[in-house]
């Protein structure tokens, strides 16, 4: 029964409160705070990220235009251009991060029986990164090169959802290998990594810690075949090799075996090589996995054209960081209200409605309802004819 709340303020019901308010007490987000607390800036950025807004005083414009009801979407404290640039420059970033990954951990367990495409019982990750171009001149703190500036955003994604497990913001002058640093490889996990992460002492962590992982090989490999294992002759594999690195230093890197699948992609018409630790899937398999990596690819071209994380509303970094752990947040909780409602429209469908919905006050359900839009007579009795014969 719907008792007059608006469509944004059903929308943060499922928003877990309690821990919001841990994250601000740990990193003292409100401390001498009296009018416009760290919720209140949550629910305007979301709130920024669910109707497309393009910048603080149009923020600020559209709510205030809606001042009668900011009470009833929770939001208690003045919006003001002034005062919302102030908390996104002042309150540590961690805050947001922080409950992100409360959020993440919540949608994880709500997807975490949904298939992706390969019927396999390990946990399959894909990392890679993506650069954001940032202006030199507005934001110095972030130089990439000698007139352009720039952020990377890590990401370790889930492909049950697809969901971001692990996010990392650095400047855009860290190389993407450097995040394996930061991995605790899962036990009976595979992890599908890009070319660019081929650095065999990080790899042989994840092997130490029975974890698996399907990576390119690069055309300057240098190995020792140890044997080939026979292969199905109606499927693009060409080889499956059982190898030893042969370069000294490499082989000092990693001093186990490795296996090596040749592949030919026949929509690139092309040859793929892959390296993994794992024995025991068939080759066909490894290939498939390593087709799914694309879905990081599909992920950040999905959140750079429907949430904004190109145009940013501050110039520090801890306003950069903080709209970026917010704008992930936003996606998260979407993707928890389209599980927890059985709504079956897409993310993108489900956020183009909330766009356009927020300020109505009717059952959140009944806005994805398609019977909603239709009539079920299409005669309207009181409706007079055009000509009276």
């Amino acid at each position: 029964m719907n008792l007059g709340e608006t469509v944004f303020s059903q929308i943060m019901k499922h928003v877990p409160r309690y821990e919001f308010n841990k994250c601000v007490s740990h990193y003292k987000g409100d401390l001498r705070v009296k009018t416009f607390s760290c919720w209140d800036q949550f629910l305007c950025m979301a709130f920024a990220q669910l109707s497309y807004r393009e910048s603080l005083r149009d923020i600020e414009c559209c709510l205030r235009a809606m001042q009668g009801r900011l009470y009833h979407m929770g939001i208690k404290g003045h919006v003001s251009r002034n005062t919302l640039a102030r908390a996104n420059e002042k309150r540590s970033w961690q805050i947001y991060a922080d409950f992100g990954q409360i959020l993440i951990h919540i949608a994880r367990n709500l997807y975490i029986k949904d298939p992706f495409g390969l019927e396999l019982d390990h946990t399959i990750y894909a990392l890679d990164a993506t650069t954001i171009d940032l202006c030199l001149s507005v934001f110095p703190w972030a130089k990439f090169r000698k007139s352009k500036g720039g952020i990377k955003l890590h990401t370790l994604l889930d492909l049950r959802g697809p969901l971001p497990v692990i996010v990392s913001i650095t400047n855009a002058k860290v190389h993407e290998v450097n995040i394996l640093d930061e991995l605790a490889p899962e036990v009976g996990s595979i992890y599908i990594l890009d070319r660019g992460y081929l650095d065999f002492s990080r790899l042989y962590r994840f092997a130490q810690n029975s974890a698996f992982f399907i990576i390119r090989a690069k055309s300057n490999l240098q190995y020792r075949r140890l044997y080939s294992h026979q292969i199905d002759k109606t499927t693009n594999v060409i080889s499956d090799q059982t190898i030893m690195l042969s370069n000294f230093y490499v082989s000092k890197d990693y001093p186990e075996k490795l296996r090596r699948i040749r592949y030919f992609d026949s929509v690139h018409q092309k040859f793929l090589i892959f390296l993994t630790n794992n024995f025991s899937l068939p080759a066909q398999t490894i290939s498939d996995l390593y087709r799914c990596r694309w879905q990081v690819e599909l992920f950040f071209k999905w959140i750079k054209q429907h949430l904004r994380i190109k145009k940013f509303y501050g110039t520090s970094e801890n306003a950069v960081k903080t709209q970026i752990w917010i704008a992930i947040s936003v996606y998260v909780l979407v993707a928890i209200i389209k599980k927890r409602l059985h709504l079956r429209q897409s993310l993108y469908t489900i956020l183009q409605v909330l766009s356009v919905t927020l300020f109505e006050k009717m059952p959140i359900q009944s806005v994805f309802d398609d019977n909603a839009y239709t009539s079920s007579n299409p005669d309207i009795s009181n409706q007079l004819n055009l000509f009276d014969f």
